[in-house]
């Protein structure tokens, strides 16, 4: 095992592990606790901070702390592997926090293939509640697992581009990535 790589150590038990990753639409901040990754979201999103509250209240973690361990450097290579067009699911464990109806909407959003789109009504039409469109896209909005739980995915009945957290323009550079299989680096 490479000596640089590590799993979390025991006096880490009230933290979680937060790295930093660079890609082609700019860097993105990654939160791991002991289950899982629980936060992949672009570092200058407005909502981040909110979003890594909300986790470490979750988790009851007064830190978060910066160690490279065998997750952090598989989801590095994960990503890289996905921006050159060379991945299209991901095996990273997940820790996925949200109320049981986001949960089930976030199950959804993973089960989108790879460069296609589906709507929010389309969603709510899969889990037998086609009038819970509003509701739906709600629960896409508080996703903190960006690319992984693909939200990007999802477009408006008329097929235009909806509000993505990490904006429009990467909404659209991630679409385009995936439907053209055009490498980002």
């Amino acid at each position: 095992m490479n000596n640089h790589i590590q799993r979390p150590s025991e006096n880490a038990a009230d933290s979680l592990n937060r790295i930093e990753i660079d890609t082609p639409l700019g860097e993105m901040t990654a939160v791991f606790s002991k289950k899982g990754l629980c936060l992949l979201e672009f570092t200058d999103q407005q909502t981040l901070s909110r979003e890594l509250q909300a986790v470490m209240k979750h988790h009851n973690a007064e830190k978060c702390i910066e160690q490279k361990n065998a997750d952090t450097e598989d989801l590095r290579r994960q990503l890289a592997e996905y921006f050159a067009g060379r991945r299209q699911n991901f095996d990273i464990p997940l820790d996925l926090i949200g109320t049981p109806f986001q949960q089930q909407v976030w199950h959804i959003l993973q089960t989108i293939p790879y460069g296609d789109t589906c709507s929010y009504k389309q969603q709510a039409e899969a889990l037998a509640n086609p009038k819970a469109v509003r509701a739906v896209a709600a629960a896409n909005g508080a996703n903190k697992i960006s690319i992984i739980i693909p939200c990007h995915r999802v477009i408006g009945s008329n097929g235009k581009l909806t509000g993505y957290a990490g904006g429009l323009p990467r909404k659209q550079a991630l679409l385009d990535l995936e439907s053209h299989r055009i490498p980002l680096f």
